[in-house]
């Protein structure tokens, strides 16, 4: 059974950061890519960040380049979201996914940010 367990959220003061983990089991994920969505109340589910499965190239939103890094590490099956000047609208559940052929999903972490 997949399961990708996310952790790291929390109640941060704007300007803050926060670093996000997502740790996969359950199968090989060789070849597959990983990455972080976020929803915020009332808004539908955006893209965040994603890496390939060398780490060789990573994308980002617009709303999140410059401050946030993605990054993972294949021996433990984990991705990052090192996340630096944190805004008040970056608040939202933080979901972490690997994708390849299929794609699982994490179940969501709440990163607060206070203004």
């Amino acid at each position: 059974q997949v399961q990708l367990v996310e952790s790291g959220g929390g109640l941060v003061q704007a300007g803050g950061s926060l670093r996000l983990s997502c740790a996969a089991s359950g199968r090989t994920f060789s070849g597959y890519a990983m990455g972080w969505f976020r929803q915020a109340p009332g808004k539908d589910r955006e893209f965040v960040a994603a890496i390939t499965w060398r780490g060789n190239s990573t994308y980002y939103s617009d709303s999140v380049k410059g401050r946030f890094t993605i990054s993972r590490d294949n021996a433990k099956n984990t991705v990052y979201l090192q996340m630096n000047s944190l805004k008040p609208e970056d608040t939202a559940v933080y979901y972490c996914y690997v994708q390849r052929f299929d794609s699982y999903w994490g179940q969501g972490t709440q990163v607060t940010v206070s203004s």
